[in-house]
C-alpha cells in the first residue's frame, strides 16, 4: 500500500544578476511506512514501530530558455527489498547538445558527485554542509486571500492542535 501526491506544478528561479529564468518541475511525493520487525511494506499513520517518511521520486527537469541550458534529474525510489532512500542522478546539458556535459548522482538530501566530460570528478554538492536559511515570509496580513500561507492557515492551526476533523473541514 502506498500513498503517492502526483505534483503537476511548475516553479520558476530567478537569477536577478543574469535576468535569467529557470522554469522547474517537481518530483512526486510517497508516504513510506516499513515495518522492520517484519519487512513488511506498510502506511498507518499511527504505527509505533517505524517512523513514516515522504519519499521523492520521479522525472524532473529544469529549462532557462534564454541560455539554453537545461537537465533532466530522476529521484529514485527505495527498492522494497535493500538499496538506499533518498536517491538522485541528474544529467546537464549545453544548448543544442544531445549528450550530457555533466552527470550528477548521489544522494538529494546529502552529498551529489559530478561527473564531467572532461574526465574531472568533484562534490557537487554537499547538503549537510550547507547554512539553513530562515524563509523570509510577508505576515498573513499582509497576503492576498490565495496565497499558501493565508489559504492554509486554518488547516495548519488544526494540525498543530491535533483536530484532524477541524482540518479536514478547513480544507472544503
Amino acid at each position: 500500500f502506498k500513498i503517492c501526491f502526483y505534483f503537476s506544478l511548475l516553479g520558476c528561479v530567478t537569477c536577478l544578476d543574469y535576468d535569467e529564468h529557470y522554469i522547474l518541475t517537481f518530483p512526486n511525493g510517497y508516504g513510506r511506512q516499513v515495518n522492520a520487525a517484519f519487512g513488511v511494506f506498510i502506511f498507518n499513520a499511527v504505527s509505533i514501530l517505524t517512523v513514516p517518511w515522504i519519499e521523492l521520486g520521479g522525472e524532473c527537469s529544469i529549462n532557462c530558455s534564454k541560455t539554453g541550458y537545461n537537465a533532466s534529474i530522476i529521484f529514485h525510489t527505495k527498492p522494497f527489498y535493500g538499496g538506499k532512500k533518498h536517491r538522485i542522478t541528474a544529467e546537464i546539458f549545453s544548448p543544442n547538445d544531445k549528450k550530457p556535459f555533466c552527470s550528477i548522482e548521489g544522494e538529494w538530501n546529502g552529498v551529489m558527485y559530478a561527473k564531467y566530460t572532461t574526465g574531472e570528478n568533484a562534490v557537487f554538492i554537499d547538503t549537510k554542509k550547507m547554512p539553513t536559511i530562515k524563509k523570509k515570509v510577508r505576515k498573513l496580513e499582509d497576503q492576498d486571500d490565495f496565497e499558501s500561507r493565508c489559504l492554509w492557515k486554518d488547516v495548519t492551526y488544526n494540525l498543530k492542535i491535533r483536530d484532524i476533523d477541524a482540518a479536514t473541514a478547513a480544507k472544503h
